[in-house]
């Protein structure tokens, strides 16, 4: 049986979707019944304000971080970058269906096909592009997994913007392909916690032995930022413009459902760890929810080695170890947790996005701790049944749907979040395969 591929279409926000491409981000705040809390400043502890957020983003990802709008406007540089992979392809995974031996329909909204293989590239080619607005000429910025990191490094391509990226050290050293990715699209990566900067050399000091954690690459990347008038600082998930340009995902995932499903989606599933691919294609999914067009359920599939929704402490804290960054209202395992080095190396953060927090709290949204082993194992039963053999991240949401399904043998609309390949990290696949965990 073929797969079936499920068009897009101009069906719920025809003025905002030209040619398969969202012309505008969504922004979720303007629709809830209750405003995010706001960013304070470490010192202070009064909400921040421009002033102090700008030695490190440029004008406009600023206004977009407090902004009360529902749609902001996405540029035209932007979208013609966008339009050499979106409108990214959702469609049904019958075969996995049929291995799962389930009546309910999954539908798979693919980000794979961005030109790093993830869904990152959503913001980074927007973050990028204001930022040469402003003139800025390099960029810092922290990665796990190195996806973020290969992302802004092809953004920074396009736009001649150089890109220094300090890498969790446990992923530096079990997926150097990402470094070559990275150093390939002109970006420069170093393992973290470094030599290189204040930061990690206490942090090396304390514990000469840590595998790293992205609290840690946050300190030594904004270190780096505050510390040089030519330079910002560019964050690959958790704050609110970069959840924004993310939307672009689930709005696509709306319209291209509705094509062949009358009602929308049942449940909706997507792996999180800071929270910017799960809130990118669950946003507009409960903007359907909260007018009222449909009821969908939102489950946020976390690493059970670092489950800040479910096991957290829902507060201000730092978003990284050193105490640079503003003070977050968001889930927590604290700003020191330090996960075990587990290989979906994007979902080690100790946060999560205090939009995506706020859904939590609201009852919009639902988390999920997946074991490593249980995750992988959906992600080898989807490799081999769909072809796609899908990041360590995103086999988070497949487990999380396998199980879901195994439970219920009614005929639900499902849709998986795959937020990018695992090409580059099949030497985790190799150690589960060999029965490492």
């Amino acid at each position: 049986m073929t797969t079936e591929i499920a068009p897009t279409v101009e069906a719920i926000n025809p003025e905002l979707v030209t040619a398969g491409v969202p012309t505008h981000w969504y922004n979720l705040a303007a629709d809830l019944p209750e405003p995010i809390p706001p960013h304070l400043h470490p010192g202070t502890k009064e909400p921040v304000g421009p002033d102090d957020l700008a030695p490190l983003f440029p004008a406009g990802l600023i206004a977009q971080e407090v902004t009360p709008e529902r749609y902001i406007e996405i540029p035209e540089p932007v979208r013609e970058i966008y339009q050499m992979w979106r409108p990214s392809p959702l469609f049904r995974a019958r075969k996995f269906e049929q291995a799962l031996n389930t009546k309910a329909r999954i539908y798979v909204k693919y980000e794979g096909v961005s030109p790093v293989g993830s869904h990152k590239t959503n913001s980074a080619v927007a973050q990028a592009y204001y930022n040469s607005v402003d003139g800025v000429t390099k960029l810092t910025t922290e990665t796990g997994a190195g996806q973020w990191g290969s992302a802004l490094s092809f953004a920074g391509a396009q736009f001649g913007i150089d890109v220094e990226v300090w890498q969790v050290r446990a992923s530096y050293d079990s997926k150097p392909y990402r470094g070559y990715l990275m150093k390939t699209y002109g970006g420069t990566v170093h393992p973290s916690p470094s030599d290189l900067t204040e930061s990690g050399r206490a942090m090396l000091a304390k514990d000469p032995h840590t595998t790293g954690s992205l609290g840690m690459a946050v300190s030594e990347a904004v270190e780096v930022a505050a510390n040089d008038p030519d330079a910002r600082y560019a964050l690959g998930s958790v704050l609110n413009h970069v959840v924004l340009h993310q939307s672009v995902i689930g709005q696509e995932a709306v319209a291209q459902l509705n094509a062949v499903e009358a009602d929308g989606a049942d449940v909706v599933f997507g792996c999180a760890g800071g929270g910017s691919n799960l809130a990118g294609l669950s946003f507009p999914f409960l903007r359907e929810k909260l007018a009222g067009r449909s009821n969908p359920r939102i489950v946020a599939a976390e690493p059970s080695a670092c489950p800040s929704i479910t096991q957290g402490e829902y507060r201000y804290d730092h978003g990284d170890v050193a105490g640079l960054t503003p003070l977050l209202k968001m889930h927590t395992l604290g700003m020191d947790f330090v996960p075990d080095p587990i290989h979906a190396g994007g979902l080690r953060y100790h946060g999560m996005a205090p939009a995506l927090s706020h859904t939590v709290e609201l009852g919009l949204v639902e988390g999920q701790a997946i074991s490593q082993h249980d995750a992988f194992a959906a992600g080898v039963t989807f490799a081999r049944t769909q072809g796609i053999v899908p990041a360590p991240e995103s086999t988070h949401a497949i487990a999380a749907c396998a199980a879901y399904v195994a439970d219920s043998d009614r005929e639900e609309v499902v849709v998986i979040g795959l937020s990018g390949h695992g090409q580059l990290d099949l030497p985790a696949y190799a150690e589960y395969l060999d029965g490492g965990f």
